[in-house]
């Protein structure tokens, strides 16, 4: 509706003016992130070696013991587990050869002394490498 007699309505403009401004401003925020990501990239030559492959597989003894102390050397039940049988056990596991390393698996709930006669039995062998398996607690 017109209702100024005699003049004549102006056509709408879109001003481009606030709207090419936005634009170069977005365009530099890109062309500046993109150059920081370029930046934090880091060239590494990272060094060589050549290693020999390992010739023999290690000689590991297995025992098991269980919360009750029931044991096993290399899967294979020890009737009576005390020093003087686990050392036999131990003797018979043993080949010819490297020292075996022996991976002592015992339950959390196991006694102290059952663990301490496995050493013990072992150094009387003339084993003296040990370790402790363990699990990851997973936390």
């Amino acid at each position: 509706m017109n209702f100024r007699r005699g003049q004549l309505n102006e056509d709408l403009e879109i001003n481009l003016v606030p709207l090419i401004d936005v634009l170069l401003v977005i365009i530099i925020f890109l062309v500046v992130s993109a150059t920081f990501s370029r930046i934090s990239e880091l060239k590494i030559n990272l060094p060589t070696a050549v290693a020999n492959p390992q010739q023999e597989k290690p000689v590991v003894i297995d025992v098991a013991i269980d919360a009750s102390g029931h044991t096993q050397v290399n899967k294979i039940d020890v009737p009576v587990a005390n020093i003087a049988s686990l050392t036999t056990a131990l003797r018979k596991a043993t080949t010819e050869g490297k020292e075996p390393t022996i991976v002592i698996a015992a339950d959390a709930k196991t006694t102290h002394q059952s663990v301490i006669n496995v050493m013990e039995a072992a150094r009387e062998a003339g084993l003296s490498r040990i370790t402790f398996a363990t699990q990851h607690s997973g936390t």
